[in-house]
């Protein structure tokens, strides 16, 4: 039996609210082990909502979230979570080698440095995402690309084979949003599991080959060309709402063939 047909998330009834706002509304979807998913939907649809519930730092007010057959927070250091870039301080005064070995820290017993194990994760981590030569570089003086290779290398160094990215194409060049597709592929290829709160389409259709598509509700789930219908588009983005935030970028789905 092929590994995709295994579900390494199971999400079910899940809801999500703020005060008397549901954020996300009665979700029900499996997310495929090592596979690539993206989540979409349009601004307030709740991208950002679904991973932090999938990591437990939202309560549910009904539904439930398993990893494998344990529970997200019994299973923590299998997941690792990207936040959106703008949130990190990026004049920071720490190295690339620093950010990385963070990613060792939920393993250690208070006071307990890292050991010889923990700087071996380490140091791999740094040679898979081509950043040994950058180790004792300052973050701040990367490159949009580079910068988000180290969160990256972070979360592998944490040991984790499920990777949950937050807008991780916002703000990056041509050059750093093909580095990091071929990064998401690589990964795929590899068998790990990665979901990715994106905003572009195109991007979507051109890096993952699964997709969750919001709205609050789930409109829909499964490989991303059934996902990326026109009629499922259509539903999410009714009256008018554009993919991108930036104008100039907006995509309908009259501009997807059918």
């Amino acid at each position: 039996m092929p590994a995709a047909t295994h579900h390494i998330l199971r999400l079910r009834h899940v809801t999500v609210r703020y005060g008397q706002t549901a954020a996300l509304d009665d979700v029900t979807c499996d997310i495929p082990c090592g596979s690539s998913t993206a989540i979409l939907g349009p601004n307030g649809a709740g991208k950002s909502t679904l991973l932090r519930a999938i990591l437990g730092w939202h309560p549910l007010a009904a539904g439930d979230v398993r990893l494998g057959d344990d529970h997200p927070q019994h299973a923590l250091p299998r997941l690792a979570y990207l936040p959106q870039r703008q949130t990190i301080d990026w004049d920071f005064p720490v190295t690339v080698r620093k950010v990385v070995e963070q990613g060792r820290y939920p393993s250690l017993k208070l006071f307990q440095r890292l050991g010889p194990a923990d700087l071996q994760r380490v140091d791999r981590a740094l040679e898979e995402l081509g950043l040994t030569a950058l180790a004792d570089r300052q973050i701040r003086m990367l490159s949009g690309g580079q910068q988000q290779r180290v969160f990256l290398a972070r979360a592998l160094a944490q040991g984790a084979d499920v990777f949950l990215l937050d807008e991780p194409f916002a703000g990056l060049d041509l050059f750093g949003a093909e580095e990091l597709t071929h990064i998401l592929r690589t990964w795929e290829a590899q068998g790990r599991t990665v979901l990715a709160a994106v905003h572009d389409l195109e991007l979507a259709r051109r890096t993952f080959t699964h997709a969750v598509l919001l709205d609050t509700t789930l409109i829909a789930a499964g490989p991303v060309r059934d996902v990326l219908s026109p009629a499922h588009i259509d539903r999410a983005f009714r009256q008018g709402r554009c993919v991108h935030d930036n104008p100039l970028h907006s995509v309908r789905s009259a501009d997807f063939p059918r």
